[in-house]
Order: C-alpha cells, then structure tokens, then sequence
C-alpha cells in the first residue's frame, strides 16, 4: 500500500501490525469488488435478497422464493390447504440452489399461517421461511408459524424524512415486552403510548430497543433470534412497531435496534439451524459452529449467500421499519475465533496474533459501509469488550467504520469499585481516568450500567448502593443512612459518567429512577411470572418515595447537555484532582464540575483556578429536589479572586462551599 492508513499515523504503536492491518483493509476491498462487480453496482444495491426470497405479493398473485441448495422438495403448507402436501403449492428447483413458487391471488390470503415442507436426502421437516416477515406463536400450543402479511392499508409514515440530530447521542436503552407496569409482556402500541412521551420529556433523543427480532424463547432478551426478518409478534404488529418508530421521530427521537448477527438460535423448525438437511447452510463448519458459551450457532461470514443475508437484513429494517441504525451486539465474539472467552487482550498482540477471523471483520466493516450507503446519518455502534483498535473508526482511514463503541470498561469499574472499596478510598483521579479512558480517532458511549447490569444474578447500582433498605427506607422522612448514601453516589456516579462523554450517553431503562431488583423473565423456576419482568413506573411517580429524586435529578442532567451545542465535542480538561481531600474538578467549554467524593468531610472556600469572570450554579446533586440536604445556597452567583501570580494566565481563584458527598455544575456568566 503506497500510503500509511490513518488509523496507523494516529496511533504510533500500531506501525509494528501495519502489514495485518493493511491485509484487513485489503481483503475487504477485495470482497467489496467482488461482491458489486468491480464497483459497477452500489453495495446497497446488492443487498437485496429480502426482496427476492420470501413470500411477495405481485401485481397478479404470489411469488415464493427459498435458498435450500440441499433440499430435493419442497412444499407451501398452511391454513389455505389444511396443512397437506399438495401439488398445487409445490416450488420447483430454478437453478440448483433456488426454489420458486407462484400462485394465484386467491391461493392464500392475508393471515393465513405457513411454513414450508422440505426434503432432503435422508429426512424432512418443517421450516420457518428464512426471510418471513411475519412471525407468530400459537397461544396454546406454543408452535411457531409464519403469517401472512399483506394488509389492505399498509403503514403510511408521517415522517419521511427523519434525519436524526443526535448529537450528544443520549439513549435510553429500552425493551418493549418488559416496559409494561403490569404484570405480562407490554406492546409496541402501550409503549408509544406511555412510555414515549416520559423518554421525551426526560431529554433522551435516541431509544435502542432490544429484542426487535423474533425469538423463541421470551427470557433469552432477544439474543437467540430464529426469524432475523421478523418483527416481534409478541408485541404486536408490524403496523403497530412502524407507528411507534414514527412518532418516535415525530417527537425528534432517533430509533436504533439491538440488532444479533453474532450468531443464531439452535432450533431448526423455527430457525435456520438444519435448514434443509444441512446444518452448516448458514453456520460455519467443524469446530467453529456451534458457540461454546451461548448455546448458540455462528454464521459463516465466509460465504457470499451469508454475507447477502446479513447485508439484506440491515437494509431491510432501515428501509422497512425506518429504522436509524443499529447497536451491533457480541462484536468480540465475532472478531475472535476464541469468541474473546479466556482472552485478557493485555497488548496490541492480541488483536493481531492470527486469532481474529477476517470473515467477521469484513462482514462488519461491509455492513457499515452498507448502512451508511443507504442512510448517511444513520448511527452504528459496537458491543465489544477487547478493545480492537480502529473499530469505531472510518473505513478509508483503516478502521471497521462504527460510529461509536460501548464503553464497557466503566460499569465494569464503577462495580468494581463499590464492590470492592470504601467511600474513603474512592480515588477521584482513578475515577476521572477511567471515565475518559478511549482512543482519540474513536467515540464511544459511555454508561454507569446498562441491562447487562440489572440481571438475575447481578445487582444494579442501586441495589448494590443501598440493597434491601429499599424496600423499607425509600420513602420521604424514613431514609436512614443507606439510603441518603445510596441515593448521593447514584447521581454522582451518573453525573460523571454522562459529563464526560465523547460521543455519548446510555442508560436503561428504569435505571434512571433506581429501579428496584433484578429483571428475571419468565421462566420455569419462577412459575413463569413476569413479577421480575417489568417497570414499575409508579415508583418514580409517587412523589412521596425517593425514586423521583433519581428520577428528576437524571431529567435535569440531561437537558443540562443538551442545553450545551455539541457537548460531547468541547474538550474535557481536568482543573484539579486531590484523592486525599476526594475532590474533583474539570470543565467543558463554560460548565465547571465540581465533585467531592468524600463521605464525611465538606469544605469551605476549597479553591480552583479557572477562566475570570462569574459562575452560577446550574444542577446541585444536593438539592433538596433530589434528596440532597441542601447545604448550599445555589441562587447565590460566584465570583473569582484576584491573584496577581496568575494574571498573564487570566486565571483567578473560584472559593466554594463543597459538602460531602455532592457535585455542582457552574456555569460562566456571559458578560
């Protein structure tokens, strides 16, 4: 290559792996010409065998189209011919690998169930359509069929031409099934109807739903996907999803999925697993098909008809849903022929040792190629804990072509900490560090905790801050000691997270309020209850409990970076750090954040040198509107003090009154 990518001129100690970079960089322009014949077709423009394959109204009937190199017949089976084989709803083989269908307009109608019959040598069975659309679960018998869809007034968008603004980028991770307050799966319709208008007014301008694919079993979160075209039905109807996505858009909120092409469920009747007698179809071969640790399958990334199907999908929920990107989830798993399990990626080695499958990167760095083909302003971002270098960078620069990473170091840390140290050895300058830990050419989105956190079998931060005392002390005039504490250091630790930014913010649902426990879904050893699998927003709305205190607090601290243009870009700089006192300041652009992590020593006219001129304060964790004690008189307007050491640098000394455990936010006063 005649000139060093900028991945490499960006980060020095990435020179000694230029030959595997450059060969990655390569082999994905090689598979780019491949795959749209030397650049004569558009990338989006390949990606289209949802279009193809899969059931299809035409202007005089039906057309059914399937991949199954390895089936020798198969059958349309359904409501519409009571289940039979019948020669009517045969599909002949095309070319080998292609099977077709044509039918009548009349030959089946819409919400008719179907799957298909295959053949192959040795054994049959029954299969789910690879590209279905509509998916659905019998209620008693709990089998799997697809549907069909064709309404008689598809879903017209009001908001066409959505382009989303957000920057920061604030999400509210959320999943539909359990963002009921009652007791059984919410729907697409009741979630655009109350909890949408509480993620507007709260400032996030961006949601990430999880668990938008369909998948058999309800408590794998969405992660065991069977149908990867297929809308949720447990939720509601794909009319019903679309509404929610354009209403969203209508109230300037942008729509990214929690999209899984890491791997696939096992089942073969729902899913791709075996699909017509072979079950490497979709999965690689040998050793590398099945994942160790997820029960799961792993696609061939290697093959053409893979990569198409992949491809496809990402174009289809854009196109389809108007989707506005999507959070690619188990990225190390994909990068890494070991998954990333055992692997402690200590140094840049690691990320070069021949271990990395160049399949995955490729797929990877194609579909943000395609995705940002398609929309420009669409948002792409990574769920990947080995810290692969370029991932969020542009592809012609050497990277993947992310738009961001998930920062999983810092709830990794922030558990870490609490677990393992007291409130008087919480460093403020290991805090800081951690927070602004990443790679210059890189954004990433930075979270306190996220659903990972809220698990069966993991706390969340306020259930490790305060544990059972919530349930007894959480309500006005009862709070004792872990529950002032816990609810002090919830927002201390969000503030600094979401101030800290260099892309943007992430938090789920509930966790904003301090939802109690764990979420546990459905399951045998609960007696199937969805107790545990949902959000009891009337926490956060009954003014006489402390949720609301989290709750507003994380409102205020929202609209506070939104209130700054481009927040994320200002420069983060560090004014002063004393991990004796467990004092910490920093600025970005005219906000001063001041935080002391000290559980029992306040401090009067403690001081910083900053920029002359007068402050405000703007947000105080101590307020008595959060549950602080009030401590401070927040109307009063701070001015700096004169020193002549530091005149040249027009620097001047800002005196506070710092209480223990609290953080304010000032801002300069424009003259």
């Amino acid at each position: 290559m005649d000139t060093q990518l900028t991945l490499i001129k960006n980060d020095p100690w990435l020179a000694p792996y230029e030959e595997a970079i450059n060969g990655r960089h390569q082999f994905v322009k090689n598979k780019l010409k491949e795959l749209t014949n030397n650049g004569k077709l558009l990338l989006s423009g390949i990606a289209n065998r949802h279009l193809y394959f899969g059931l299809h109204r035409t202007k005089d009937g039906w057309v059914f189209r399937e991949w199954a190199p390895n089936a020798t017949e198969i059958y349309l089976i359904g409501d519409f011919n009571n289940w039979q084989e019948h020669p009517k709803y045969k599909l002949r083989c095309k070319n080998v690998v292609n099977w077709e269908l044509k039918l009548p307009a009349d030959a089946i109608k819409h919400g008719d169930l179907y799957k298909l019959k295959v053949r192959w040598e040795g054994g049959e069975g029954e299969r789910i359509p690879a590209c279905a659309r509509r998916v659905i679960q019998d209620p008693v018998t709990h089998i799997f069929s697809a549907q069909v869809w064709s309404p008689a007034e598809p879903y017209k968008f009001k908001n066409r031409t959505f382009c989303p603004k957000a920057e920061p980028l604030l999400i509210y991770e959320c999943h539909i099934g359990m963002a009921a307050q009652e007791e059984k799966v919410g729907t697409y319709t009741e979630f655009r109807e109350q909890i949408l208008p509480r993620i507007a007014a709260d400032g996030y301008n961006c949601i990430q739903i999880m668990a938008i694919q369909e998948h058999p079993y309800y408590g794998s979160f969405g992660y065991h996907v069977s149908s990867f075209f297929a809308a949720s039905s447990r939720f509601g109807t794909p009319e019903e999803l679309k509404q929610l996505i354009d209403e969203a858009h209508g109230m300037g909120i942008a729509v990214i999925m929690d999209i899984v092409h890491s791997h696939a469920v096992k089942n073969e009747v729902e899913g791709l697993g075996n699909f017509a007698g072979d079950p490497n179809q979709y999965f690689y071969p040998g050793e590398r098909h099945e994942h160790p640790a997820w029960d799961s399958l792993c696609f061939d990334y290697g093959k053409n008809e893979v990569l198409h199907f992949l491809l496809s999908n990402c174009k289809y929920w854009m196109e389809e849903y108007k989707f506005d990107g999507f959070r690619f989830d188990g990225v190390t798993s994909m990068l890494y022929y070991s998954h990333g399990l055992g692997e402690a990626f200590c140094n840049y080695a690691d990320y070069y040792n021949g271990g990395q499958d160049d399949n995955a990167i490729c797929y990877l760095t194609l579909a943000n190629l395609l995705i940002h083909e398609v929309n420009p302003r669409a948002i792409t971002i990574a769920e990947e804990v080995s810290g692969m270098p370029g991932l969020a960078a542009p592809f012609i620069a050497g990277g993947y072509g992310f738009d961001y990473r998930m920062a999983m170091n810092i709830p990794d840390y922030w558990i870490k900490t609490i677990k393992e140290k007291k409130d008087e050895d919480w460093k403020p300058s290991s805090l800081f560090w951690e927070v602004t830990n990443r790679r210059e050419d890189e954004k990433t989105i930075s979270y306190a905790e996220s659903h990972d956190q809220a698990l069966v079998g993991d706390k969340t931060i306020i259930f490790r801050l305060v544990d059972a005392d919530m349930y007894w002390h959480f309500k006005k005039g009862d709070e004792n000691f872990m529950a002032t504490r816990g609810i002090a250091l919830h927002k201390m630790i969000r503030l600094l997270t979401a101030t800290t930014i260099n892309g943007g913010y992430l938090n789920f649902m509930g966790n904003e309020f301090g939802h109690p426990e764990w979420i546990d879904f459905p399951r045998e050893g609960n007696g199937w209850s969805h107790k545990y699998a949902r959000r009891q927003w009337n926490l956060v709305d009954d003014k006489e409990l402390c949720y609301h205190y989290l709750g507003d607090f994380d409102k205020e601290m929202i609209h506070l970076i939104r209130s700054v243009r481009n927040f994320q870009r200002t420069e983060v700089v560090e004014i002063w750090h004393n991990d004796g006192d467990q004092v910490l300041a920093y600025k970005r652009g005219d906000l001063i954040f001041v935080f002391n992590f000290s559980p029992d020593r306040s401090y009067t006219d403690y001081g910083f040198l900053v920029s002359t001129g007068a402050y405000d304060v703007v947000l105080n964790s101590d307020s008595p509107a959060f549950g602080g004690f009030g401590l401070t008189d927040d109307s009063i307007r701070h001015f700096t003090n004169h020193d002549p050491l530091y005149k040249k640098a027009r620097k001047e000394w800002l005196k506070l009154y710092i209480p223990a455990r609290s953080a304010m936010v000032l801002r300069k006063v424009k003259k």
